[in-house]
């Protein structure tokens, strides 16, 4: 009997020592950010941290989200499955009420034997999942004993104010329809703060203070999870990093139209930057104060940069850095006057393209600093980190693993990557279906206009409970294609209601839609579509 109990207390002596030896995980999200960073080519960006990562890691050139909004997103990446299986299409459908059983990235890790924990933005706002995803709360007592206050979403009282008025006009004005996202006050703010004075500040101190405590207490690996909520709107960051972007370098949008003969649902009108205070309802977005937007979008990627920055040293002094992988992922990019629109929420480029950054303590040496052009989607996240700790991914998890590119970033990868959205034209910024008292605010006029685009380029194929409710615009990037396959949902056996297709090679910003004028290509595209995404995995994995 001795005997028996001593090999067991051996055998869970050996398993603790095997959880210890396993990698940490520093898992990083930013809201809203598209690949317009130093190492991504943009030198007019300010973003050393993320720069010096790239050159330590691996940068992904193209990478692409599930869906170009923030629930759907986060949901797919952090549950490994894709919206068309798990139906979470829109921010108000709660992950865990259309799939109970499913086991998000850190459920699995902490079942695992890991402490997961994380401070900000990882899943969306109110599907937090904290009872089965986390196994522990962040340090904000010692926040607390340091008299650090959690700070709301502007510093300065005049913007404090104006929202609380803003709010009571709008609910006084259009009812409860006004609570979705109607009154969000002014779009940008550059008060003389520190960088705690902020949301993203505080909590990047948040995670050092929870880093410190995980080193303190825990004998086990981690996964700790930092979610930074700029560059989403609004676009408030401390005055010190918009001094950091001259707005005489700053670039604006090169084309600011829609594409030729494109989908005229593809497009919304720009409703998200719409509803903030000082932003016209209506009409043009001036070249002045699209600058201005855009200096303040860029002031707020600095501003998250530089948090990073703090939060990588921070574990370097804590001399965990050797045995933590360091992922850093975007959940989908942003047009910024791009195609005549502010906002996610398409199907194109610009919105699906995100930047994601990867470091590994046994990477090669002759990956350090490497780019690969592979195509991979946010979806692989999950099977990836899976495999570089020596977990198995679950079954449902329908992305894959891209450890292979860390050995070699030219191996041949997916053929394709798959994004969706449901028409953006006629859905509210949180991609909800319009509800009909939203049509009776200031967004009718601007909803009656896009609808009366989309009749006349559909014209007899025109429907509205359709096109309000199941049309779905479904996106295949190829390695020089992006193949845009609008079909009603609830016919899917139905032939496409519309198609979209551009040529990466010669037409990068998606300015011309050659689906009319290339029968074969679109014939073979077609094919490769309806193979869906298991048909475009790799044949090496």
């Amino acid at each position: 009997m001795k005997n028996i109990v001593h090999i067991l207390l051996l055998f869970f002596t050996c398993l603790a020592c095997n959880s210890q030896e396993r990698p940490n995980v520093l898992f990083i999200a930013i809201d809203d950010l598209r690949p317009e960073l130093g190492c991504y080519g943009a030198d007019w960006a300010v973003s050393p941290n993320l720069d010096k990562l790239a050159k330590e890691g691996l940068l992904f050139d193209r990478a692409y989200c599930q869906q170009a909004i923030c629930g759907p997103s986060r949901a797919s990446l952090l549950t490994g499955i894709r919206p068309e299986t798990s139906g979470v299409y829109h921010n108000y459908i709660k992950f865990r009420e259309s799939n109970p059983e499913v086991v998000t990235l850190p459920q699995h890790f902490k079942n695992n034997g890991y402490e997961t924990v994380y401070c900000g933005k990882i899943f969306h706002h109110g599907d937090l999942d904290d009872e089965l995803s986390w196994s522990r709360k962040p340090a904000e007592d010692i926040l607390r004993d340091k008299g650090i206050p959690r700070p709301g979403g502007f510093a300065l009282r005049e913007n404090i104010e104006s929202t609380k008025e803003q709010k009571r006009k709008m609910l006084q004005k259009y009812g409860e329809v006004a609570q979705f996202g109607l009154a969000s006050g002014p779009a940008y703010e550059a008060a003389d703060v520190a960088d705690n004075g902020y949301l993203d500040g505080y909590n990047t101190e948040l995670a050092i203070a929870t880093l410190e405590e995980l080193v303190a207490k825990d004998n086990k690996p981690f996964f700790l999870a930092l979610g930074f909520n700029k560059p989403h709107l609004n676009w408030t960051a401390p005055k010190k990093y918009w001094d950091l972007n001259d707005k005489d370098e700053i670039r604006l949008a090169a084309h600011n139209k829609g594409p030729l003969v494109g989908a005229e649902m593809g497009l919304h009108a720009s409703f998200e930057l719409r509803t903030r205070h000082g932003i016209p309802n209506e009409g043009e977005i001036t070249p002045e104060l699209s600058l201005t937007l855009k200096h303040a979008y860029l002031a707020c990627v600095s501003y998250v940069d530089a948090q990073i920055g703090k939060m990588i040293a921070e574990l370097e002094k804590s001399g965990l850095r050797d045995n933590t992988i360091i992922i850093v992922w975007s959940d989908h990019g942003y047009h910024l006057g791009d195609m005549g629109i502010w906002g996610k929420a398409t199907n194109y480029e610009i919105a699906t393209r995100v930047p994601l950054i990867i470091w590994t303590p046994d990477m090669p040496e002759e990956s350090r600093g490497q780019k690969t052009d592979a195509l991979v989607e946010l979806v692989d996240i999950y099977p990836t980190l899976c495999d570089l700790v020596g977990i198995e991914a679950p079954n449902t998890v329908e992305g894959t693993s891209f450890k292979p590119l860390l050995e070699n970033p030219k191996l041949k990868w997916k053929s394709a990557a798959f994004s969706q959205f449901p028409t953006p034209a006629l859905r509210e910024w949180g991609a909800y279906p319009l509800r009909k008292a939203m049509r009776e605010t200031f967004f009718g006029p601007l909803i009656e206009v896009v609808e009366g685009r989309i009749i006349q380029q559909q014209q007899d194929k025109w429907n509205r409970g359709m096109f309000e409710n199941t049309l779905m615009g479904y996106s295949m990037r190829t390695e020089q294609y992006r193949f845009i396959v609008w079909k009603d949902r609830a016919n899917p056996e139905k032939e496409p209601i519309y198609l979209e297709l551009y040529d990466h090679k010669s037409d990068p910003a998606e300015t011309i839609n050659m689906a009319f004028n290339r029968s074969k290509l679109v014939k073979k595209l077609m094919e490769q579509f309806n193979k869906g995404w298991r048909g475009s995995l790799p044949a090496t994995k």
